[in-house]
């Protein structure tokens, strides 16, 4: 596990960015898994700003998106779905062929997780994999459990999760209760991962995932087991961490 700590978020956002951009520049048509939150926010912002300047192209990527809400629309300004098109899709090259969200308002969820799955296989596996981390430790939405869900699957959000989400809802009433989230063996079957982690309020999780065992009350902590993951942090994230300094 390789961990860069980065002095601020600007320098988080950017320092992702630069890694999805130099995946693209290596292979123009990888699978870049994709994640949603506040965190990955500015790295949209400066993967837009390095395709206007002509830095990275998009046409040939093919993207996968961690997780959906079960029952919002998808023009529902908390979807996923219209998150992605609001923060990259739409400022950017990418065939609208190639990307894959899962439809949160399928009539049957489980073939839809099971098509999202098979459609994943079908395109070869995830090149590099972007994980934000949830306080819980939670990666996608793979909330602390007594087991680890390996595939695609549908999932009871955790009342931590609701409540810090919903901070982009008028009310936790609003919040839904399930979503759709690739599952723990699919993250870790990427080539790559990188996970982001912002804010103090994540140090915790961070610790544990990094220094703990490998436990599914903290499902980040399976990423021990990753041989090529990538943890990026600024200060506040790391703060209960301790770096060694070289002279």
């Amino acid at each position: 596990m390789r961990i860069i700590k980065v002095k601020d978020y600007q320098e988080l956002s950017l320092t992702a960015a630069r890694l999805i951009a130099s995946q693209v520049l290596l292979k123009e048509n990888s699978v870049i898994g994709l994640a949603t939150g506040s965190t990955p926010e500015g790295m949209y912002k400066e993967l837009v700003k390095m395709y206007e300047n002509n830095l990275v192209n998009f046409e040939g990527v093919i993207s996968f998106n961690l997780d959906e809400y079960v029952g919002l629309e998808e023009n529902h300004k908390e979807s996923y779905s219209y998150y992605m098109k609001d923060r990259l899709f739409s400022h950017v090259n990418i065939n609208e062929d190639n990307i894959h969200i899962p439809n949160g308002n399928s009539s049957d969820i489980e073939e839809e997780c099971k098509n999202y799955e098979k459609l994943i296989e079908e395109h070869g596996g995830i090149d590099m994999q972007i994980l934000g981390i949830g306080r819980n430790g939670h990666i996608g939405f793979n909330e602390p459990d007594v087991k680890f869900e390996a595939v695609t699957h549908v999932v009871e959000l955790d009342e931590q999760t609701r409540k810090d989400n919903s901070r982009f809802f008028d009310s936790i009433d609003e919040v839904p209760t399930k979503a759709i989230s690739m599952g723990i063996k699919r993250i870790m079957q990427s080539k790559k991962i990188i996970l982001m982690a912002y804010g103090i309020e994540k140090a915790n999780a961070i610790f544990g995932m990094i220094n703990g065992k490998i436990d599914p009350k903290l499902p980040a902590s399976v990423l021990q087991l990753h041989p090529d993951v990538t943890v990026i942090l600024e200060e506040g994230s790391a703060s209960k961490l301790e770096f060694k300094v070289l002279v």
